[in-house]
């Protein structure tokens, strides 16, 4: 019994037929993964197809991880479930709990037949460039995160522009490209402006900046600030080596860091919120409860993970800045 079948007489597209063989074919056990499907060109020539139609059948059960090529030797099956109609590459910058939240909203509002694989490039160029070329093809759609790593637009450009989404940050060398996304300078400029009143109660304001990882946006609407208010300021990249002294206030970027800077707080015996003001970036669960609460100015990752899957579903090619708040707790 041959594993192929196409019929001119059934009004269903040849490459359609094809890929309904090949899903019967897993279904009633004829194949399976690892096994070799037909070539394209033993195809083309049983049913007098294209090579094109045939390469159509096959480009899509690729993309929806059905089956892989192989240089040389031809296309096998990949994996038996036939359930998934479209994969979604999704490369996020690192694991963190707010990105966790986000891919939770994010997956939350997709079709159960959609299947998402995640990654990630941990701030290195040279595996943001490998993830995205060893995946070239296989998926329908591509969500990346591009961080503030360089030379980001000339990778991505090897990729279909109408599949690509960048999500977080973008910058004006991917503006060709939908996005949903964070503006970090206006959002810390603003949050600022609005705590002002209590960051007066201080005497200067640090700014915890690791260039490495975090967006200059964050910088620049810092600096923004502080021309705006004349307030006393410093720039530090670590807080290693700093003794902390009262009347400062720290905005801290990252929750490593704040963790560190909550334990040097209490080597120095000095009170959050009354001797050191803090104010941190992304909220979650753990700082509404840690010392009292922390004050926070924060993106919404639930709402940016359900927005991106609606502009995924609804092929939407727009750019949509993420809403931000300031949220004022017992640290400030």
């Amino acid at each position: 019994m041959s594993l192929i079948s196409v019929k001119k007489q059934l009004g269903i597209p040849k490459y359609k037929q094809i890929v309904q063989s090949i899903e019967d074919g897993l279904t009633s056990g004829m194949i399976k993964k690892g096994d070799a499907l037909p070539s394209v060109n033993h195809i083309r020539d049983t049913f007098s197809l294209s090579r094109d139609t045939v390469l159509m059948a096959f480009n899509e059960l690729k993309t929806r991880g059905i089956v892989e090529s192989v240089a040389g030797k031809g296309y096998y099956v990949k994996s038996e479930h036939i359930n998934v109609a479209q994969k979604i590459f999704l490369l996020f910058d690192e694991l963190n709990a707010f990105k966790e939240d986000l891919y939770t909203s994010f997956i939350n509002e997709l079709d159960d037949n959609i299947q998402v694989d995640i990654y990630f490039h941990h701030f290195n160029e040279d595996m943001f460039r490998k993830l995205i070329y060893d995946n070239i093809g296989d998926y329908n759609y591509y969500v990346i995160m591009p961080a503030n790593l360089k030379h980001t637009a000339t990778i991505i450009e090897k990729l279909p522009s109408d599949k690509v989404y960048i999500l977080d940050q973008t910058n004006a060398e991917l503006s060709q490209y939908p996005a949903i996304y964070q503006n970090f300078e206006k959002d810390i400029f603003n949050s600022l402006i609005s705590a002002h009143s209590l960051i007066k109660n201080y005497e200067k304001v640090v700014l915890l900046f690791p260039e490495k990882k975090q967006p200059i946006g964050m910088l620049n609407g810092f600096q923004k600030y502080r021309k705006h208010t004349k307030f006393a300021y410093e720039v530090i990249d670590s807080l290693t080596n700093r003794e902390l002294k009262k009347g400062e206030v720290y905005l801290i970027l990252d929750d490593q860091s704040l963790i560190f800077l909550i334990k040097k707080l209490r080597d120095q015996q000095l009170v959050l919120g009354r001797d050191v003001g803090v104010i941190s970036y992304n909220d979650t669960m753990m700082k509404e409860i840690v010392e009292g609460g922390i004050t926070t100015i924060s993106t919404d990752f639930n709402a940016m993970g359900k927005r991106l899957a609606e502009m995924i579903r609804n092929k939407e090619f727009v750019k949509i800045e993420n809403p931000n708040s300031l949220i004022i707790r017992n640290s400030l």
